[in-house]
């Protein structure tokens, strides 16, 4: 799931935090050892961090977004090209969601409760209605779950 799932022909979009995560881990060497055919889709996938603080973003293919989130994301939008998808960058998804941005959500659901966290829509404005379009159980208790803004 995870392969496919990365093998896809999206520009990823990030937030400062989540992408500091994954520039440290996809370009290292145990990432290549242990995920090979996903490490090699993230290394080479185009990325767009959008950040106010970071000075540069230096993982392979990526450009560092520093306009407000909403109006840039309108105008990649605009543009010819490949989907876009957040992984992660929850305050992202938000603001994006907020804006009517959002085509899809796909959220993984695992068997571990922490207690602890913050909320997947913190920050939402305004309701948020959802149609589940699919989903998928997997034998460890995973639950992939697709939807779709009303």
């Amino acid at each position: 799931f995870v392969s496919a799932n990365a093998s896809g022909k999206s520009v990823l979009l990030f937030g400062r935090t989540t992408y500091e995560m994954m520039a440290s881990w996809w370009p290292s060497p145990m990432a290549a050892q242990d995920m090979p055919e996903v490490a090699a889709a993230m290394n080479a996938a185009p990325k767009v961090v959008f950040s106010r603080t970071l000075q540069s973003a230096d993982w392979n293919n990526t450009t560092l977004v520093k306009d407000d989130l909403v109006p840039a994301v309108r105008r990649l939008k605009d543009e010819p090209g490949p989907d876009m998808a957040i992984l992660g960058s929850g305050s992202i998804v938000t603001q994006l969601a907020d804006a009517g941005l959002v085509d899809s959500l796909q959220i993984v659901v695992n068997p571990v409760a922490i207690g602890a966290g913050k909320s997947l829509f913190a920050g939402l404005t305004k309701r948020l209605d959802l149609t589940l379009t699919k989903s998928r159980v997997f034998q460890n208790g995973a639950v992939v779950l697709w939807y779709a803004p009303r």
